[in-house]
């Protein structure tokens, strides 16, 4: 299931280790698989832990307490909205309400065009901004008020059917 490409950049990884500590590359492991198969099944944390040498239990361990994992297809883009209590004080929990209607889906839940998973997420270490978002994983948005969520969700709505 994951490819001979995404080996050798598993084999890139654990090379920045010592010989007897390559399991300590399983959270980037991990990531590389997921870019390549959109999410990290079962049998992708059985590939990654016979290819690391440990057992399925410890790699399902990191998959499942890092909310970056996806353990199940996502839409294009995974919307996670910080609702940690300083977030919950400045408006997190009434943003996360907000998207749930402009969506049309409820957290946990992907739209039916595949495009939206609105989930929500501890800390994003960005408490001084919020209400925070992190798109895919990697974009923060900060200070999102209905305008600013209404511009983001239109906006990659439009990249997204392209």
């Amino acid at each position: 299931m994951i490819s001979d490409e995404s080996k050798v950049r598993f084999a890139a990884e654990v090379a920045k280790y010592p010989a007897d500590q390559k399991q300590s590359a399983v959270m980037a492991c991990l990531a590389i698989a997921q870019q390549e198969l959109g999410y990290v099944s079962e049998e992708t944390e059985r590939e990654v832990a016979q290819y690391l040498g440990m057992p399925v239990m410890a790699v399902h361990e990191v998959t499942t307490f890092y909310n970056m994992y996806n353990q199940k297809p996502v839409g294009k883009y995974k919307l996670n909205v910080c609702t940690n209590l300083p977030c919950q004080l400045r408006e997190g929990v009434s943003t996360l309400q907000y998207l749930e209607k402009k969506l049309g889906i409820s957290m946990g839940q992907t739209t039916p065009d595949g495009m939206f998973t609105l989930q929500q997420s501890e800390c994003l270490g960005a408490c001084a901004d919020s209400p925070v978002l992190l798109v895919n994983d990697r974009s923060m948005c900060s200070f999102m008020s209905p305008e600013k969520l209404d511009q983001m969700v239109d906006g990659l709505r439009a990249a997204g059917s392209k």
